[in-house]
């Protein structure tokens, strides 16, 4: 087993820096992520009730958050070069848009669990027209 040195230690943030964000392998429950879209998560009130991008908040914001009714997405937080995948949408969700240089002004959402993540993001998925 090899000693962990000082040098090693130093690269730890650099490692958890660029770790990304997996999902469960079951898909989620959209109706279980309507209620922490419209709950806990407190999304619809930058997305809007229908996900259009419309909230309450939304007029404070530039750039408009993200419409899910247009599957309108923006960021490619894994590099795999395709724009709001399930990943994507999972790192966003728990890292913040400032991260992947989208909106800082979507929070950071570290506190839901990895299956509310899954269910929200089947919610969002369900708001495509």
């Amino acid at each position: 087993m090899k000693k962990v040195t000082r040098d090693m230690l130093k690269l730890l943030p650099v490692v958890f820096a660029a770790a990304t964000y997996s999902l469960p392998a079951a898909a989620g429950d959209a109706a279980a992520g309507k209620a922490v879209y419209d709950g806990k998560g407190g999304c619809a009130a930058c997305h809007g009730a229908t996900g259009a991008g419309d909230g309450v908040a939304a007029a404070a914001f530039n750039p408009k958050p993200a419409s899910f009714a247009a599957g309108a997405f923006r960021l490619d937080t894994d590099g795999d070069g395709q724009v709001g995948s399930d990943t994507d949408l999972a790192n966003t969700i728990k890292n913040g848009g400032g991260k992947y240089g989208g909106n800082v002004a979507m929070p950071a959402r570290a506190d839901l669990s990895d299956t509310e993540v899954a269910n929200l993001i089947a919610y969002i998925r369900s708001l495509k027209k």
